[in-house]
């Protein structure tokens, strides 16, 4: 009866499973983060664990919700979390757009004068592996997420463009849930955040349904600005206003980062529709 009840909610609308499965993976995670919450002082450390917790109980959660929802056991694989040569290989090659496209960024920034480069002040080689593992983590986790689960949720009961511009807004609306205050101060990045959804869900289809390259490219973007900003390797000029170069050093916040961006997303975008063409017509 359990298992039947579980099958019938494949059935129902996609904001239904979806309100479904979050209210699950809180209902499973709060017992748990609540005595972090309660007994662990550091803040920092709070974060880190309940959010670890969180994420491994979403990957579980995942696992059975594909098992005994869809009846799709390798749910994960399905997604495009497949542990190819193949995949692997996407991944690297979307490290090195998204590694490029930063230097590129910066560099094009350097050579006007908006700003300057100048020596780290911490260990270099510690900050490039540091900031690789986390642009991976969060590359691996953001993808399954935004690009894994919420966009197939999506596509079950619409349109491959309305869950495209849903799947985008929604990943740059969730990254505001943060006070009023932050909220407007940050606002800035929110056009750069709808791009860059965009481009991953277009990467994706690309690349026949694997998220590798959105995993990689994802975590080039953030393993470039991380090396810049935590090394402190470069210092505005204040030749242009902010809103150029990026409000309070994000580049997301700024004209540049979102020239960048959309260049990224129309060239992915372009590779998507020339390979949808070729396999159409293959002559």
């Amino acid at each position: 009866m359990f298992k039947t009840n579980l099958l019938r909610l494949s059935q129902y609308p996609a904001p239904i499973r979806l309100g479904a499965f979050i209210l699950t993976l809180l209902v499973l995670w709060l017992p748990f983060a609540a005595p972090i919450y309660l007994l662990v002082r550091d803040t920092n450390l709070v974060s880190i664990l309940t959010m670890v917790l969180l994420y491994v109980e979403f990957i579980v959660l995942l696992r059975l919700w594909g098992k005994y929802v869809y009846n799709q056991p390798q749910l994960l694989r399905y997604y495009g979390l497949e542990l190819t040569r193949l995949n692997g290989v996407e991944v690297v090659r979307g490290l090195a757009i998204g590694i490029i496209g930063v230097l590129i960024l910066f560099g094009l920034q350097g050579s006007l004068g908006w700003l300057v480069w100048q020596q780290p002040k911490v260990f270099f080689l510690k900050l490039i592996l540091e900031s690789l593992i986390v642009g991976l983590g969060i590359g691996f986790a953001e993808e399954l997420l935004f690009r894994g689960w919420l966009l197939d949720e999506l596509q079950r009961d619409y349109s491959k463009s309305v869950a495209l511009w849903v799947d985008a807004i929604a990943y740059a609306a969730l990254h505001f849930i943060k006070p009023l205050e932050a909220i407007i101060h940050t606002l800035p990045q929110f056009p750069a955040l709808v791009i860059l959804g965009l481009t991953q869900v277009w990467g994706k289809r690309w690349r026949r349904g694997r998220l590798g390259l959105p995993i990689g490219y994802h975590a080039g973007l953030v393993w470039g600005y991380y090396i810049i900003n935590v090394g402190n390797l470069i210092t505005y000029t204040k030749k242009v206003p902010e809103w150029i170069t990026g409000i309070d050093r994000n580049p997301l916040a700024g004209v540049m980062g979102i020239l960048l961006l959309s260049a990224i997303a129309l060239s992915v975008r372009g590779f998507l529709n020339n390979g949808q063409i070729s396999k159409n017509n293959p002559g």
